[in-house]
């Protein structure tokens, strides 16, 4: 049964499980495993992936969360990927319920229930439940959770083509919130909602002072006509692992045909319209060509080398680089 019953039944625990398992059902899920610090272990029923409806994190938005990608059976930066969980955690007023080592554990341990050796580990931090106010309750524990799935997948043709994306009516986030992972993703929503409903792929936030900034949940970049990459700064926009690690690796190419430069810099709207190339950059997208913004050509409205170069290369150190943890599968 689907929708809202005008005359609900007061359900016991069985039934309500049941009810959880046909909502699955419904729904199919690649949820492989996840670890409740509430219910103090890790569970593969997607049915018991749960949490209190009291729990801060639902009602009120205050919790922060991570993504980390898994490849080849092995987790790729995670310790960049805890690093800005940690200092979420900490512009959020959140407390750890466990050491860095612990938490890492239990993300490696969950990975490993899961079998998942290509996908995502997904991991929260709330301020927990016990009550519907505005502050945390009254000695209220944090909570964390740790779900490992298939991850996100995007159309071929982001890749082969290219995307179209638009200049978005909403706001862009004030700094703090900006920079902090929570779990508000509100304006991240109704930025992709407008885009879609345009019949666009995305959309691009802009600050007040005519500055690009950040996607629905992906960093921008530009390659400039004479082949800098120039990426925004990090103090309105999310501080995408990605985008740091990928800037780190682009530098190879400076010199090599691909790149002339790598820039971290404010990009005026009218100097990222005239860029050679446009990119969408995230853990899970990798890197994907932008061909068309508000209507206009960048470019000559293709993909260009650059972005097919930088993925390769990012891709590369995902399966071989150095910030990859092996997962001790059983």
């Amino acid at each position: 049964m689907t929708g809202c019953a005008s005359n609900p039944r007061t359900l016991g625990a069985d039934a309500a499980l049941a009810g959880l398992r046909a909502l699955r059902e419904r729904q199919p899920v690649q949820f492989a495993a996840f670890y409740s610090s509430q219910l103090g272990g890790i569970v593969t029923d997607p049915a018991l992936m749960v949490l209190p409806f009291d729990d801060h994190m639902v009602h009120r938005g205050h919790g922060i969360f991570d993504t980390a990608a898994l490849v080849g059976g092995r987790i790729y930066d995670l310790e960049a990927h805890l690093d800005r969980f940690f200092g979420s955690a900490e512009r959020s007023r959140l407390t750890m319920p466990a050491s860095r080592d612990a938490l890492r554990d239990i993300i490696v341990r969950t990975a490993a229930v899961s079998a998942v050796r290509d996908g995502a580990i997904r991991y929260w931090l709330s301020s927990g439940p016990g009550n519907f106010d505005l502050v945390p309750a009254a000695n209220a524990e944090p909570a964390f959770f740790v779900m490992v799935f298939g991850g996100l997948a995007y159309p071929a043709r982001w890749y082969s083509e290219g995307l179209r994306v638009m200049t978005t009516t909403y706001p862009i986030k004030p700094p703090l919130y900006a920079i902090t992972k929570a779990t508000n993703y509100l304006p991240n929503v109704l930025i992709q909602m407008e885009a879609k409903a345009a019949g666009l792929d995305n959309g691009v936030f802009i600050d007040e002072n005519g500055n690009v900034g950040e996607s629905s949940n992906m960093n921008v970049a530009f390659v400039t006509r004479d082949g800098v990459l120039r990426h925004p700064k990090f103090d309105r926009v999310l501080a995408g692992c990605t985008s740091l690690r990928l800037l780190e690796l682009a530098r190879s190419l400076v010199g090599h045909g691909v790149l002339t430069g790598v820039e971290v810099c404010d990009v005026p709207v009218a100097a990222g319209r005239a860029a050679r190339e446009m990119l969408l950059i995230g853990s899970s997208i990798k890197v994907a060509p932008i061909v068309e913004w508000d209507g206009t050509p960048i470019g000559d409205g293709r993909p260009g080398p650059a972005a097919r170069a930088l993925l390769d290369l990012l891709e590369q150190d995902m399966r071989t680089g150095e910030r990859l943890l092996a997962v001790p599968y059983a």
